[in-house]
C-alpha cells in the first residue's frame, strides 16, 4: 500500500509539473532534430514565397508576434478612416513591433494572418528556429515556380536572378502588388501529397491556374516601419531602421536602436517583449527568449504571467469573434479539388497520421475557429509538432 501511495504522489507531482509547462515545450527539438521537417516548411511557405521581397520579410518577422498581428488587424478595421499624419501618429502610439505595424499598409495580408493565426504562429516558430532553412525554402519554391513558367516579370513585379538567387521586386517602388495563387498549380505538381500546402485567395479573387494581382497598394505611413531586407546569401533578414524615413517621419526610431547596439542596423533580432503570452515551440528558442529583452526579467515575467491567458485565448479564437456571420466568405471543407471564391486557406497535412488523428489537444480551439469564420480543414492540418 505504501508503494502504491508513493506512486500516486509521484504521479500527481509529475502531472502538476506537466500542466505548468507552456504548450509545445515537449514537442520540440529533442535530439537536435529540426523543429520543422522540409515538407512542413514547404507547406507553410507556399502561399507567401512569391510575395515581393520587401513584403515577405515583413510577414516573416511579423509572424513571430501572432498576438500583435490579431490586435493590429482589429485596430486597422476600426480605424479605416485614418490617413496621412493622423494615421502615422496613431500607429506610433501603438505598442506593436514595427514589422506588425508595417502590415497595416496591406489590409488583405493582415487579415489573412489574423484569420489564419494558427498558420501565422507556425510560420513564426519556423522562422525563429530555422531562419536559414526558411530562406532557403523560399528560394527553392521560387525556382520551382519559375521552372514551371509561372514566375516572371510583369507590369506588377520584376523578377531578377542574381547568382542563382531569385529576387522579386515591385515594378514601381511606390506601389506594391500582392500576388494570389494556388500553390498546388503554380509550383507544378505538389511533391508532398501528405502535406498539401496552405493557400489563400482574398475576397474578390477568383481561383485561377496562374498568379493573380489585385489593385496595387500605394506605400503609406505604415510602410515607414518596413525596415527588413532579405539577405538571401546569408540566410537571414537584415534591418535598417532608417529605411523609408521619407515615408513617415513621425516614427521615434531611436527607441528601436537598442536591439542593434544603438546603430539601427544589423541582422534582425526578435524582441521577446512583443511575444505576449504565446509559447515558443522550439526549446532552444524558448530558453533564449523567455528571459525577456534588455535584462528586464520582471517585465518578462509580467508579460508571460499577466498576458498568457489573454494571449492563448486570442490565439485559440484566431480573431474568429470579429468574423461571426461571415462563414460563407471563407470555407474550409477539406476539398482539395478547388477553392471557393471569397478566400480560404485549405487544410493541410491531410495525409495525416494515426498519432495526430488520435490526439485531442487543441481540437476544441480549431473547431471553434472553423465555426467562427476561419479554420484549417476542420483541424486536420498543422503538421507534426
Amino acid at each position: 500500500m505504501k508503494i502504491k501511495s508513493l506512486f500516486l504522489q509521484t504521479l500527481t507531482v509529475f502531472l502538476a509539473l506537466l500542466m505548468a509547462v507552456p504548450p509545445g515545450v515537449f514537442a520540440q527539438d529533442a535530439g537536435g532534430k529540426p523543429t520543422f521537417k522540409q515538407e512542413e516548411l514547404d507547406q507553410l511557405l507556399a502561399p507567401v514565397a512569391l510575395y515581393p521581397d520587401s513584403l515577405l520579410t515583413q510577414v516573416l518577422m511579423g509572424s513571430t508576434y501572432p498576438l500583435e498581428v490579431v490586435q493590429a488587424d482589429r485596430w486597422a478595421k476600426q480605424n479605416k478612416a485614418l490617413k496621412g499624419d493622423a494615421l502615422s501618429k496613431a500607429l506610433e502610439a501603438q505598442p506593436w513591433d514595427p514589422s506588425v505595424k508595417s502590415l497595416v499598409n496591406f489590409p488583405q495580408v493582415l487579415i489573412m494572418m489574423s484569420e489564419k493565426v494558427d498558420w501565422t504562429q507556425k510560420l513564426g516558430d519556423a522562422f525563429l528556429a530555422q531562419q536559414k532553412d526558411v530562406m532557403a525554402t523560399v528560394q527553392n519554391l521560387r525556382a520551382k515556380a519559375q521552372a514551371a513558367g509561372n514566375l516572371k516579370t510583369t507590369k506588377e513585379q520584376k523578377v531578377v536572378v542574381e547568382k542563382e538567387i531569385i529576387i522579386i521586386e515591385s515594378a514601381n517602388p511606390q506601389v506594391v502588388y500582392v500576388p494570389a495563387y494556388n500553390p498546388t498549380i503554380i509550383y507544378g505538381s505538389w511533391w508532398y501529397p501528405a502535406y498539401p500546402p496552405y493557400y489563400y485567395y482574398p475576397p474578390g479573387y477568383v481561383a485561377a491556374p496562374y498568379v493573380a494581382f489585385a489593385t496595387g497598394v500605394a506605400v503609406g505611413a505604415a510602410w515607414g516601419y518596413a525596415w527588413g531586407h532579405a539577405n538571401w546569401h546569408g540566410g537571414d533578414v537584415d534591418i535598417d531602421i532608417n529605411k523609408n524615413i521619407n515615408i513617415n517621419n513621425n516614427i521615434n526610431r531611436d527607441k528601436y536602436k537598442q536591439l542593434y547596439q544603438g546603430k539601427g542596423k544589423g541582422q534582425w533580432q526578435h524582441d521577446a517583449g512583443h511575444r505576449g503570452g504565446v509559447a515558443y515551440k522550439n526549446q532552444t528558442v524558448a530558453q533564449k527568449y523567455n528571459r525577456g529583452t534588455g535584462g528586464d526579467a520582471a517585465k518578462s515575467r509580467d508579460a508571460y504571467r499577466g498576458r498568457a491567458e489573454q494571449g492563448r485565448q486570442e490565439l485559440s479564437r484566431g480573431g474568429a469573434d470579429q468574423f461571426k456571420g461571415r462563414q460563407g466568405q471563407g470555407q474550409f471543407d477539406g476539398d482539395r479539388s478547388g477553392m471557393k471564391q471569397g478566400g480560404a486557406f485549405e487544410g493541410m497535412d491531410r495525409g495525416g497520421s494515426a498519432v495526430r488523428q488520435s490526439s485531442g489537444r487543441g481540437q476544441a480551439s480549431r473547431e471553434g475557429m472553423s465555426r467562427g469564420g476561419g479554420g484549417f480543414g476542420g483541424g486536420r492540418g498543422g503538421g507534426r509538432r
